[in-house]
């Protein structure tokens, strides 16, 4: 309708219709939102269901297509309209294959999504594969938490295989290469074989009789002595221009480490780029999408395809996700885990999908941003700002606010006149209900406690004067008639008069306070809120950069606080709001025995704080 459409854009235009813009966003990046408006425009346009490069009709579609993307620009979703080869509706297969030996991250995020997408809009199906080729990193440990992550992100595949599902027909194969001189097995040293790969000198096996290179490779699927001293190598060419066609290993012994699913059956085990083409095909796959850096093995990839006679797959490359002062190497990471940098895969200082959703990050936020990269092949350095700033525009219209203060750092103000009953005051009343969200009602209501004395900050007691109308917070105001200091000139107590008759628009310190009430059912709970920074000090780890010279040693302070009450009703993985202070994820709540509630600090992707209190971690740094 076209009110409806002049009411969006003067939603966008504006800093209007908050919810109307936010659900905009939302439906924008939805999976069936995005396919039910292409194939809305396709029927418009004339377009059909299949996609071929050589068709005319696929031609004027691309074409289309590129037009629709640019009328797109400027908008937080990606350009996804790329040419997949021969795709057909219902008929696309892609595929998921994470290697078991950490968690999922970011990166590994993106590369689900886009898999999961794809699949979707084709009205095909995505494969979870696990590569669980290297039994020396990979345990069961990894499979299961994958498997949570990807329930997490709302990603549907098909049941899981795995690679280790294939190892029998692999090995067949590699036999089958080495008797039709496709294969040999090399007993040189690793780093003699480097050099030689690096400066195209064959190995003096390559030449051996094929009977000599079955004997060798019956000695490594023995996993003997010698055989442990063996690789399996593809006979390409060491003098190619791509050097990843230099006679690539293809099966290297693994003895005296047991698989985490086939234990010690296997003695030898496939290299990735291997077995990666043979289960593409075998199990159906018709598109394969890589990142980039597995440019130079594609043709690698095809090469083992077409010796071995089997079907093939179209491969699709997409950039890699890099995130400023971020490490994604699983190696990197697993040492940050090792070393007791961190408390574990999951800790909020890390990238990965449990880490960042424990900080605070949302399910629609990471799936948000993921989608706003679409699937470009140009390599980005992405700020965590921007994802930052979409879970904010998430989050801020549903979070919970709560008030608390410094406990070590607080001021007592007390109320003279709290016990009249007079429109200015409360006539001693115990307490007044709050809504949860200042801007929506229907979120409901919470029970704040008063007092004649209450807590203020003491970097807001610091800055107010005597005969000043402040306003606190979600009450109404006060005015200042004296404030003591001890001998350092540090304010001791403040005394006051309520005001709630007074307008907030003429006061200039809106303070956030806690009641001291004594009863145990209205007193403060104890807060440990949380900050966090980045693990390394460095935006991007160049080649030869060494770890241990950008570790960032500051990257986690607490601060102790007083809350409101209310904050004993927050549940572990609610997302709340300190007002002043910012928001958090309740990683921890001991209330009900006494004891604390945790809180981790979520970035905004502000350069500045909330306000001036609290903040240990520098937030004004570049991200």
């Amino acid at each position: 309708a076209k009110g409806g459409k002049k009411l969006l854009m003067k939603a966008k235009k504006k800093e209007t219709f908050g919810n109307l813009r936010r659900w905009w966003t939302y439906v924008n990046t939805a999976n069936t939102f995005i396919q039910a408006r292409k194939a809305y425009e396709a029927t418009t346009r004339g377009g059909g269901g299949s996609q071929s490069n050589n068709a005319k009709g696929g031609k004027k579609n691309n074409k289309a297509n590129k037009k629709e993307g640019k009328k797109q620009k400027g908008k937080d979703v990606g350009n996804f309209d790329i040419p997949l080869k021969g795709a057909e509706v219902g008929k696309v297969v892609t595929r998921f294959p994470p290697e078991p030996s950490g968690y999922m991250h970011i990166g590994h995020a993106k590369a689900v999504l886009l898999n999961d997408y794809f699949a979707k809009e084709w009205k095909g199906k995505c494969l979870l594969r696990f590569d669980d080729t290297n039994p020396e990193k990979e345990k069961q440990e990894f499979v299961d938490n994958i498997m949570k992550d990807l329930k997490t992100l709302g990603i549907k595949h098909e049941p899981p295989t795995t690679t280790s599902d294939h190892f029998d027909d692999i090995l067949k194969y590699a036999k089958m290469f080495i008797e039709k001189d496709y294969a040999y097995v090399d007993d040189t040293d690793v780093d003699t074989m480097r050099q030689q790969r690096m400066d195209g000198i064959e190995s003096t096996s390559r030449s051996l009789p094929r009977d000599e290179h079955l004997r060798r490779w019956a000695e490594m699927v023995k996993g003997s002595e010698y055989g442990q001293k063996c690789v399996l190598r593809a006979k390409i060419s060491m003098t190619h221009k791509n050097k990843c066609m230099r006679d690539p290993a293809m099966y290297r012994c693994k003895v005296g480490k047991l698989h985490h699913k086939t234990g010690d059956k296997y003695k030898v085990y496939p290299t990735y780029d291997f077995a990666c083409p043979i289960v593409d095909s075998v199990e159906g796959v018709t598109h394969a999408l890589r990142t980039t850096e597995y440019k130079d093995r594609d043709e690698q990839y095809k090469w083992f395809i077409s010796k071995l006679g089997i079907r093939p797959v179209e491969i699709w490359s997409y950039s890699r996700l890099n995130m400023r002062y971020t490490v994604l190497s699983k190696r990197k990471l697993k040492w940050f885990v090792e070393e007791k940098r961190v408390d574990g895969w999951n800790d909020p200082r890390f990238p990965t999908v449990q880490g960042v959703m424990r900080r605070g990050l949302t399910v629609q936020a990471l799936r948000q941003f993921i989608l706003s990269m679409g699937a470009s092949v140009n390599e980005n350095m992405m700020s965590w700002d921007k994802v930052w700033a979409m879970n904010r525009g998430i989050i801020d219209p549903i979070a919970h606010r709560f008030l608390a203060v410094d406990a070590t750092e607080k001021c007592p103000l007390i109320l003279t006149n709290f016990n009249e009953d007079t429109p200015d005051s409360v006539g001693g009343k115990t307490s007044k209900q709050n809504q949860l969200h200042p801007k929506d009602k229907s979120i409901g209501f919470k029970t704040t406690p008063l007092h004649e004395q209450i807590w203020l900050e003491m970097n807001d007691a610091k800055i107010i004067q005597e005969g000043e109308e402040i306003t606190l917070t979600r009450w109404g105001n006060c005015v200042i008639d004296r404030i003591e200091k001890d001998a350092n000139g540090t304010p001791s107590k403040v005394t006051g008069k309520l005001h709630l008759t007074g307008g907030f628009k003429g006061t200039k310190n809106k303070l956030t306070w806690v009641a001291a009430r004594p009863e145990e059912d209205m007193k403060c709970v104890d807060v440990v809120a949380v900050e966090f920074d980045q693990l390394i000090t460095k935006p991007k780890l160049d080649d030869g950069d060494e770890l241990m010279d950008y570790l960032n040693n500051n990257t986690r302070a607490e601060s102790r606080l007083i809350g409101e009450p209310g904050l004993r009703n927050v549940t572990v993985g609610q997302i709340i709001q300190l007002e002043r202070r910012g928001f958090y994820r309740c990683d921890e709540n001991n209330c009900s025995n006494g004891g604390a509630i945790v809180l981790f600090n979520i970035p905004t992707g502000r350069a500045k704080s909330m306000s001036s209190v609290g903040n240990k971690i520098d937030s004004t740094k570049k991200r």
